[in-house]
């Protein structure tokens, strides 16, 4: 820490200081300016958000707004071209996803990231297997128990842990993929789209497990979400980006289902005009340039 409560980051150039924003004792994630870009492509402009302990953020948008780049961001998929990140108080600044999860920050992507050929329980350990002392073999027994007891404690009731998870409903792999967040011993849990292509049952099997996290208020949760009903039930702040950037920031019980989409049915007015605007602007330009 630098004198006057400024953190300099570790990428920081020598005489650059970036000044941590000013964040309540309950923020376990700050975002700040972020901004990212592929190319031409301008995903993410200025956002900026905050995570408090124990709390479901829900992060509303369209199809290319940038939801899932913020969330890749975060997690450590990807590394953001400005702006700044601070976890618990402290400049973050992950390397990797494996490196995010390991200070405490996870996540459970759209396609869930699991092996279908592998068991419940294989799946449960991917990538963090555990073997008998000294010898070159994984220790079943143990991840088996250790899964059974993990499930349990969420309230996942599944009859068998050495099926294929390919075998499993939806809902059913999905909240394996949530308990394996879980059992990390995550802070701070991202989720892309955890409805996406699920029954009204299956949908219904993860909304109570969140909710259920969310009472515990362990667990910090941002989660993309489509469904406007499924928002106000399940979070307790909205956020919502728009072309690369926060422009709705309201706790949950404050706004209403008529409140979101009369936003977004006025951003789809406002870009269709711009685009009408642009194509009779072109249209006036290729006149003037070629009379005929």
């Amino acid at each position: 820490m630098c004198e006057g409560g400024q953190a300099l980051a570790e990428d920081t150039l020598p005489g650059e200081v970036i000044v941590a924003p000013v964040s309540d004792a309950d923020d376990v994630l700050r975002v700040e300016h972020i901004a990212k870009s592929f190319g031409p492509v301008t995903a993410l402009r200025d956002v900026s958000l905050h995570l408090k302990k124990g709390e479901v953020l829900g992060l509303l948008g369209d199809n290319g707004a940038g939801k899932s780049t913020l969330i890749k961001t975060i997690c450590g998929f990807q590394k953001q071209d400005s702006g700044a990140m601070w976890l618990k108080g402290e400049p973050y600044e992950p390397r990797s996803v494996d490196h995010a999860r390991s200070l405490g920050v996870d996540v459970v992507y759209q396609d869930l990231a699991l092996i279908d050929e592998l068991s419940v329980y294989q799946n449960m350990f991917l990538c963090r297997e555990e073997r008998v002392a000294r010898l070159p073999f994984l220790d079943r027994r143990s991840m088996k128990k250790e899964a059974r007891a993990a499930l349990d404690e969420i309230g996942i009731h599944l009859p068998r842990l050495d099926v294929p998870v390919a075998r499993l409903s939806g809902g059913q792999r999905q909240s394996i993929a949530v308990a394996r967040g879980v059992y990390s011993d995550a802070d701070i849990l991202l989720l892309d789209e955890p409805l996406a292509a699920m029954g009204a049952k299956e949908g219904a099997m993860i909304l109570e497990l969140i909710a259920r996290l969310k009472k515990e208020g362990k667990l910090s949760m941002i989660m993309i979400l489509h469904n406007y009903v499924h928002v106000l039930e399940s979070c307790d702040r909205v956020n919502m980006i728009v072309d690369g950037v926060i422009t709705f920031d309201k706790p949950a019980a404050e706004t209403s289902l008529e409140e979101l989409t009369e936003i977004v049915v006025d951003e789809y007015r406002r870009a269709r005009a711009a685009a009408n605007a642009e194509e009779v602007a072109e249209a006036a330009e290729a006149a003037v340039l070629d009379p005929e």
